[in-house]
């Protein structure tokens, strides 16, 4: 089809300016203008419909072809609009959650915030990554869990000062030059927000699923909303939402306070039509175990609060069945 080219819009104008010139009646001057610009019109909205195909084939060209990560079965991305919601320590508590619940599954955690990792202090790891024969870097092990970060290569106070293309670099090596060995699981601990990292790993290689995490707060929703529906917009699978900081119990009277509000990621999920994972609540002993480098699935497996982990890890597990059936 055509283009609706600058040379052809002139000769369209010249054409009805001759049309009027030779016309006597003024009406009939006022009609030939009308025909011409509606022609115009209709030409100019075809050649936009036929511009936006165009595009749309050049994009898919463009874009990378998704890959699997070797010897990994199933990638999980834990995702959050906005930071400070404990999306870091809900995916480290749900990769060892997932092989508390089933100790027959080897759970691999990859920390994709290259700008704060949080990974190595969670998981009470450092070091830099040994070198396999393949030239491939052997991840970090504790807890049974395999981990890599971008906080393994750099020291723990250096700021990490990268354009876009130097992160994306560096993502490219986190996800292809690992040795991870046989994963049933790799769980993605996401960088907060909805840029460069987010679309890399989802268009690079095939994601079985997200979990977004979310406190009660209004101004926490409104991030994972958009957080949800970015996740959409690349057809990665919402497994569901993570209610964190749901409730605090007072460790004195065992009061409940809803310090964030209350059953918003719920609501939220019911608005998206996704699932709801379930509740995560506030407590000390989460924030304490975290600082250690213990987390609270291990250190503390038969409190409230682990188990609170686990039934989120079971729906997971549910989640990924019905969406790979």
């Amino acid at each position: 089809m055509a283009l609706f080219t600058y040379s052809r819009m002139s000769h369209l104008l010249r054409l009805s300016a001759n049309t009027a010139s030779v016309l006597r009646t003024g009406t009939e001057g006022k009609c030939g203008a009308a025909v011409c610009l509606q022609f115009i019109r209709c030409q100019r909205s075809v050649d936009t419909k036929a511009l936006q195909e165009r595009q749309k084939q050049h994009m898919a060209k463009g874009l990378p072809r998704q890959k699997p990560i070797t010897g990994v079965k199933q990638v999980i991305v834990v995702a959050s609009g906005k930071g400070g919601v404990g999306k870091s320590t809900t995916a480290v508590n749900l990769a060892l959650a997932l092989m508390a619940n089933d100790s027959s599954k080897s759970v691999g955690l990859l920390d994709a915030d290259v700008y704060g990792p949080s990974v190595p202090k969670l998981m009470n790891l450092k070091g830099n990554p040994e070198l396999s024969d393949n030239n491939l870097m052997i991840p970090l092990t504790n807890y049974g869990v395999p981990c890599m970060s971008m906080g393994f290569l750099v020291d723990d106070a250096a700021p990490i000062v990268w354009r876009g293309l130097m992160v994306m670099s560096a993502m490219e090596k986190l996800l292809r030059q690992v040795d991870w060995g046989s994963l049933d699981y790799l769980v993605i601990d996401m960088p907060p927000g909805t840029g460069d990292v987010q679309l890399s790993i989802t268009q690079n290689i095939p994601v079985a699923g997200a979990v977004i995490v979310s406190t009660p707060q209004d101004i926490a929703l409104l991030d994972a909303r958009r957080g949800a529906e970015m996740f959409k917009k690349v057809n990665v699978p919402i497994l569901g939402l993570v209610q964190n900081m749901s409730v605090f119990h007072c460790p004195k009277c065992q009061h409940q306070t809803h310090i964030f509000g209350s059953d918003g990621a719920r609501q939220l999920a019911h608005t998206l039509g996704v699932e709801f994972l379930g509740d995560v609540p506030l407590h000390l002993n989460i924030r304490e175990t975290s600082d250690r480098g213990q987390p609270l699935v291990v250190s503390c497996p038969h409190s409230p609060e682990a188990q609170a982990y686990r039934q989120v890890a079971s729906a997971v597990e549910r989640r990924l069945k019905e969406v790979n059936t």
